[in-house]
């Protein structure tokens, strides 16, 4: 009888490890309808998923410029999500419409602000710089690093990668060597289709659902619907995949923050289209 009674008991145990140790995946909705009355509005998104990094949601409207301020401590980067404005230097105007990155870099006077009766809403992403970030900036090239960069995500560098299928359109939206540990690119198909399972333990991962995007975010025994205007964490060294069913559209940025430079490595799998 005590036998039996361990054995149910250290069954209970174990099943009840294996829940205790399941990871969740964490996602956060933006409020794309945010702005109301407002003529500015900002909130943390996922905050504190990833040391170092910070994400916020903002808006600007009527017209309301945004000045571009610099934090030698952090790189920032932009992207613009929804809604169309205008990006002024003090030499040149870009224009901006949904789906473009921006890194200010070191360049001062920039502003942005929304064209007239429009909603500008975007993604800021601030990442610390370590002592070693600051060191190994200094070794990329100058006009990654003292010039502002701006680019359309369908204008951005296609590559290929072995876990997705070759109708599946993959861009690099943000290369290594802008940024210390951090790259950026889409991902883009029609379903049926698939990311396949893979695993990464030398980067935490970010998502953020594009305009359109409807897909399913599975890591290790977790599953979430992973909708438009979404950004969730996968857990760090999970087993992860993305699926999208049959007419629906998968479509979202990932962001790659790497725990050091040698992590970088993994960006190797990404083969761009000339290299195949």
């Amino acid at each position: 009888m005590k036998l039996k009674i361990s054995i149910v008991f250290f069954s209970c145990l174990f099943v009840f490890n294996i829940v205790a140790n399941a990871q969740d995946i964490p996602i956060e909705h933006l409020d794309m309808e945010a702005e109301g009355n407002q003529s500015k509005y900002s909130k943390n998104v996922l905050g504190n998923e990833i040391k170092g990094v910070e994400v916020i949601h903002e808006t600007k409207t009527d017209g309301l410029a945004e000045n571009v301020s610099i934090d030698k401590n952090y790189k920032t980067i932009y992207l613009f999500i929804k809604g169309n404005g205008i990006l002024e230097t003090t030499s040149k105007t870009y224009d901006i419409v949904p789906e473009t990155i921006f890194l200010p870099n070191v360049v001062e006077g920039l502003s942005f602000k929304p064209i007239k009766s429009d909603t500008l809403h975007y993604i800021k992403i601030s990442v610390l710089q370590t002592e070693q970030d600051k060191i190994d900036l200094k070794e990329f090239p100058k006009e990654h690093t003292e010039a502002i960069y701006f680019a359309k995500f369908t204008d951005c560098e296609a590559y290929t990668e072995a876990i997705k299928s070759p109708q599946t359109t993959s861009r690099t939206i943000l290369p290594n060597k802008y940024i210390p540990r951090v790259a950026m690119g889409t991902v883009e198909t029609i379903g049926p289709d698939k990311v396949g399972a893979h695993e990464h333990p030398m980067l935490e991962q970010l998502f953020l659902g594009l305009a359109t995007n409807k897909t399913i975010v599975y890591a290790d025994d977790a599953k979430i619907n992973f909708p438009e205007y979404s950004i969730l964490h996968i857990p760090l060294g999970s087993s992860h995949s993305v699926e999208v069913k049959e007419s629906s559209k998968m479509y979202y940025v990932w962001m790659d923050f790497f725990r050091d430079k040698k992590g970088e490595e993994w960006l190797k799998t990404h083969k761009k289209k000339d290299d195949n």
